[in-house]
């Protein structure tokens, strides 16, 4: 799957979102080793710490269906620009699915694509537990 294709798939995930309070519709779509494909939206809350962004719940519904290994994971909002994933979600993702590709993609379909590393450069992770 080419990084076009799957970045389409987070601008459709778009539609899935429950912005309820923001109305800042995220979607994510993430790409397995295998070549599976999950996607989510981000859901709100009226409690804000509880919600979820969209790059979670589409790598949390991977996990939880047997996924351990990822590619990349795309991002579309509704920002003019592109939309970069929060703290939150950038140390999850280092967490759970290492150094991948972080494909954002704007309302002109133009792509920006960071390794992971290059947006969280000093993680927290499992060396500083032991």
């Amino acid at each position: 799957m080419d990084n076009k294709t799957l970045a389409l798939k987070a601008v459709e995930a778009k539609k899935a979102s429950l912005p309820t309070y923001s109305h800042f519709h995220v979607g994510a779509a993430i790409l397995t080793e295998e070549g599976n494909i999950f996607s989510g939206g981000n859901i709100e809350t009226s409690s804000y710490s509880l919600t979820i962004c969209a790059e979670r719940t589409a790598l949390f519904k991977a996990i939880s269906e047997g996924e351990r290994k990822f590619k990349a994971i795309a991002i579309a909002s509704d920002a003019p620009d592109f939309c970069p994933p929060c703290g939150a979600c950038r140390q999850v993702m280092l967490d759970l699915c290492g150094d991948i590709d972080v494909i954002m993609i704007n309302h002109k379909e133009e792509l920006k694509i960071l390794k992971l590393s290059e947006m969280l450069p000093f993680p927290f992770g499992d060396n500083e537990l032991k």
